[in-house]
C-alpha cells in the first residue's frame, strides 16, 4: 500500500514541480519582464530549489563519449554485450585512427567492473569507468530496476547474482581478465570466483575488492547495526512492497528505491540540508559552476532503483546476520563457497579510512579467507581521509587509489604480444601498502610515477623506431647510390611515395 501512496503523491506533485521549473526560468530570463522585478533572483533560486526537491530522478546516462589519452582523442562507444532479465553487461569500446594509439591499446588489460546492486544505478561508477579507460578495456555490470522487470521473468536470488557474474566472466574470458568489485558485490564476486576455482575452471588474473562487507562483524557501522538489531521478519514486514500497476514489474515484491533513498539521506541529514542551502546561495551569487556541480551530484544520488525482495532479504540474512562467507558455511546451489580454493588469482583489497558504510577491516579480511593465494600475490591499501564514495570517485580515487590499482593490474598482466608495447616489468611496481599517507604526498608520488612511466614509454618507443627504421634507411641509401639517372631516381621516389601513402581509416580497438 505504501508504494501506491507514494505514486499518488508523485502524481499530485508533478504539476507543482513543472510549475516551479517554469517559474524559476521566468524570473531569470532577460526577455521576461518578471526578471526586472525586485527580488527576482531570490524568487528564481527558491523556485529551482523547490523544483529539484519535488522532481523525479530517472536513471542517468554514463555520457562517456570520448577520452584524451596521450594527446589523442579516443572516441568511446557504449555497447550492450550480454543482456539478461536483471542485468546488462556493458562494454565501453575505444576507437582510434592513429596506428600508434591502436598498437598501444590493443594489448591493454581487460577489466570487469562489478557495480553494486544496493540502491543506486551503475552510473554512480562513471568516474571509475572514465579513469579506467585510460589504461584498460572496460566492461561493467548494469543492473536493471526490478520494477521494470515483468513478473514472468521469475524471481532474482543472491545465487542468481553469483551465476550472472560467473556467466560474464566466462563470456569475456577469465584468462585475460581482471575483476574489480565495488562495495556490495565484493561478497558475491568472491563467492563466484571461489566456486569457479573449486570446479577447476579458469579464474581471473586478479580480483580487487573495494569497500565491501566481506565480514560485517568487524568495525560495524550504522548500516551493519540496523541489520543485526532487527529480525529478518521485521525487514520483510516493513520494507518489502508490491510494484504498482503503472510499471512493467506490476505485482513483483521489491525493496523500493524511494525507501532506500530515505535511508541514505537519514544517515547524514545535516549534510544534505547544508548542501541544498549552499545550492540556493550559489544561485543567488550567480555561481553557476558551483550550482551545476550540485545538480550533477544530486541527479546521480537521487536516482535509485528497486531491488527484488528475495535478493535483498537473502543479502541481509547471509551477509549481515549470519556472516556465512566469513564463517565458511555458505552453500550456493548445493556447493560450498571455499575462498581458500583460489590459487591462481592475485588479490588486492582497498578500504577508506573514513568509510561509514563498510567499516575498517571488513574488506581486508579477504586475505584471511583466501589462504591459497601466495603472499607475494596480495596487496592491501587503506586510503587516509577517504570516505566510502572517495574509494571509487573523486580526486583521491584518481590520484591515490587508481595509480596503485593500475600498477597492480599491470604487474600481473601477461606480456603484450607486440614488441613495441610496454613491458610490465619496466613499469613501477605496486607496493604492498596498508596505509597511504597524506593526499599531498600521494599526489607528488603519483606525478612522479606518471613521469617515470612516460620516460619508459618514450625510451621504448624510440628504441623500437630505431630498430625498425635503420634497415629501411640503409636500403634506400643503397638504392639512391645505385640509381643510373635522374629518371630512375624519379621512379624510385615515385615508388617510395606510393608505398608510404595510405588512406586514413578508423581502426577498432578490442
Amino acid at each position: 500500500m505504501l508504494y501506491q501512496m507514494r505514486e499518488f503523491q508523485r502524481a499530485m506533485l508533478s504539476p507543482l514541480t513543472a510549475w516551479a521549473q517554469a517559474a524559476s526560468k521566468t524570473f531569470v530570463n532577460p526577455s521576461s519582464p518578471f526578471s526586472l522585478m525586485p527580488g527576482a533572483p531570490r524568487m528564481a533560486a527558491a523556485y529551482e530549489l523547490l523544483y529539484r526537491l519535488g522532481k523525479d530522478y530517472e536513471k542517468p546516462e554514463f555520457e562517456i563519449h570520448q577520452i584524451v589519452k596521450d594527446g589523442h582523442n579516443i572516441p568511446i562507444v557504449e555497447q550492450t554485450v550480454v543482456e539478461k532479465p536483471f542485468c546488462r553487461l556493458l562494454r565501453f569500446k575505444r576507437f582510434a585512427d592513429d596506428a600508434e594509439a591502436v598498437s598501444q591499446m590493443k594489448d591493454e588489460p581487460v577489466v570487469l567492473v562489478c557495480a553494486p546492486l544496493s540502491g543506486h544505478h551503475s552510473t554512480l561508477l562513471r568516474d571509475t569507468v572514465r579513469t579506467l579507460l585510460q589504461d584498460h578495456k572496460v566492461y561493467i555490470t548494469d543492473w536493471v530496476d526490478a520494477r521494470m522487470v515483468p513478473i514472468e521473468a521469475g524471481p532474482f536470488h543472491l545465487d542468481d547474482y553469483i551465476a550472472y557474474i560467473q556467466d560474464f566472466i566466462r563470456h569475456i574470458g577469465a584468462r585475460n581478465l581482471h575483476v574489480i568489485s565495488v562495495c556490495q558485490p565484493t561478497v558475491p564476486v568472491l563467492a563466484a570466483i571461489s566456486l569457479l576455482a573449486s570446479r577447476g575452471e579458469d579464474t581471473p588474473i586478479t580480483m580487487t575488492m573495494m569497500g565491501g562487507p566481506i565480514d560485517a562483524r568487524r568495525s560495524p557501522t550504522a548500516v551493519n547495526s540496523l541489520a543485526t538489531q532487527h529480525s529478518l521478519a521485521w525487514f520483510e514486514n516493513n520494507v518489502i512492497h508490491t510494484v504498482p500497476a503503472n510499471y512493467p514489474g506490476e505485482g513483483r515484491q521489491v525493496y523500493p528505491g524511494f525507501l532506500q533513498h530515505t535511508g541514505f539521506v537519514a544517515m547524514n541529514p545535516d549534510r544534505h540540508t547544508q548542501a541544498h542551502w549552499d545550492f540556493y546561495q550559489s544561485l543567488l551569487r550567480g555561481d553557476e559552476e558551483d550550482a551545476e556541480a550540485h545538480r550533477a551530484f544530486y541527479d546521480e544520488y537521487n536516482a535509485v532503483l528497486d531491488m527484488a525482495s528475495e535478493y535483498y532479504l537473502e543479502t541481509i540474512r547471509i551477509v549481515f546476520q549470519e556472516f556465512r562467507l566469513a564463517e565458511g558455511t555458505w552453500d550456493v546451489n548445493g556447493e560450498r563457497v571455499r575462498p581458500q580454493d583460489i590459487t591462481q588469482t592475485a588479490l588486492m583489497t582497498v578500504e577508506g579510512e573514513l568509510d561509514d558504510i563498510s567499516g575498517s577491516g571488513q574488506t581486508h579480511v579477504a586475505h584471511e579467507l583466501c589462504t591459497g593465494i601466495p603472499q607475494d600475490q596480495r596487496r592491501s591499501l587503506t586510503a587516509e581521509k577517504c570516505g566510502h564514495y572517495g574509494i571509487f570517485s573523486g580526486r583521491r580515487w584518481r590520484t591515490i587509489i587508481y595509480p596503485q590499482l593500475r600498477d597492480f593490474i599491470r604487474e600481473h598482466s601477461p606480456e603484450p604480444k607486440r614488441g613495441d608495447a610496454i613491458e610490465p616489468s619496466s613499469l613501477p611496481q605496486a607496493t604492498p601498502l596498508t596505509t597511504v599517507g597524506s593526499a599531498s604526498a600521494q599526489q607528488a608520488d603519483s606525478v612522479k610515477t606518471v613521469a617515470e612511466r612516460a620516460g619508459v614509454e618514450k625510451s621504448v618507443a624510440v628504441k623500437a623506431v630505431a630498430v625498425k627504421s635503420t634497415p629501411a634507411k640503409r636500403a634506400r641509401a643503397k638504392a639512391a647510390a645505385a640509381a643510373p639517372s635522374g629518371a630512375a631516381a624519379k621512379g624510385t621516389a615515385a615508388k617510395r611515395g606510393t608505398a608510404h601513402t595510405k588512406p586514413a581509416r578508423v581502426r577498432k580497438v578490442a
